[in-house]
């Protein structure tokens, strides 16, 4: 996200927040209620910019938090127990629908709620995991919006090779505790050989054991990275791309903020967009609409973002068709 329309996100949703609890009390002005679950700690800006595209949505839709609307936030980092906990204290709440960022959200939302409406911002596989009948008719209590196909992944390893054709032997950051993870890996798998690549496993869910086990990985000659899909990694991310640097790595990532906190390139949706897209939803639902009619949509656009001064340091040489399908690249 450029800075200014970062900041234009956050002054709407801080303008939205800063209005008097009071004004619920206005005559004839029924007051709603959003639950959001969220996968990472408020702290981190990519969860305020998120939430600041969800609000300003649903301003564009006549929805006031303090007016007409009042949002309950759990933040998480990671830590499925407290995602489940989460949930319980926002059902408790008797909110009109939640608000899942991810496909773990929304499984802890069930568990405490079969009766609640849910949208999620970002699940990579909904129909797989049970969260929806289908695509196109959900059936159930919960739709919303998919980050990516499984094959997205394969792209990633191609890409990698593409920037750093010297690469055959990769290293593939997962998550344990991401089922997600099984279909991102089977995809990997299933490319690399074909582009002579060797996959390597790394733990993710520990931070101090991804440290040893990428430095570790990294002592063997014609390395890279790819960090696939999981809550872990966004919440370490700094220390992953810390890591990659330190150890001149080559390394793919999944979404844009990666490649902006330092990281050679990434590819993925736009998740910002999403977020505004799931205002539209949680307004179709507040308005009478139910889950089970609204068919789950995938991404309208993914992003290919290149940091050349990371490749810079890295002693590469961004190839020109990179360069010219990247939609943004970071000098």
């Amino acid at each position: 996200m450029r800075r200014r329309e970062f900041m234009t996100l956050l002054g709407g949703a801080a303008a939205a927040s800063a209005l008097p609890l009071a004004a619920r009390a206005q005559q004839g002005v029924r007051m709603r209620r959003i639950g959001v679950l969220m996968n990472i700690p408020a702290a981190d800006p990519t969860a305020q910019v998120f939430m600041a595209a969800f609000q300003q949505g649903l301003q564009e839709l006549g929805w006031s938090v303090g007016r007409n609307l009042q949002i309950d936030h759990r933040w998480g980092s990671g830590d499925r127990e407290r995602f489940r906990q989460n949930a319980a204290e926002l059902i408790a709440l008797a909110p009109d629908v939640i608000l899942a960022a991810a496909g773990p959200n929304v499984e802890a939302a069930q568990l405490a709620s079969r009766t609640v409406p849910i949208v999620f911002a970002q699940s990579i596989d909904p129909v797989g995991a049970g969260y929806a009948a289908s695509m196109a008719r959900p059936g159930g209590m919960a739709t919303g919006f998919t980050q990516f196909e499984y094959t997205l992944s394969g792209k990633w390893l191609e890409l990698l090779k593409e920037i750093a054709p010297q690469v055959t032997r990769v290293g593939v950051l997962r998550d344990p505790g991401n089922p997600a993870g099984i279909g991102q890996w089977a995809v990997l798998q299933a490319v690399a050989e074909p582009i002579g690549v060797e996959l390597f496993p790394i733990a993710v869910h520990d931070p101090e054991e991804t440290d040893r086990s990428l430095a570790e990985f990294a002592r063997g000659s014609n390395v890279g990275l790819v960090v696939p899909v999981s809550a872990n990694a966004t919440v370490h991310r700094q220390r992953i791309i810390a890591g990659a640097a330190r150890h001149r790595l080559p390394a793919v990532y999944p979404y844009r903020y990666f490649v902006t906190a330092g990281g050679l390139v990434s590819y993925g949706p736009d998740q910002i967009d999403q977020y505004r897209r799931a205002a539209g939803y949680v307004d179709r639902i507040l308005k009478g609409e139910k889950p089970a009619d609204l068919p789950v949509q995938r991404p309208t656009k993914y992003d290919l973002v290149v940091n050349l001064k990371t490749a810079k340091a890295l002693g590469l040489d961004v190839p020109p068709s990179v360069l010219a399908r990247a939609d943004e690249v970071i000098e």
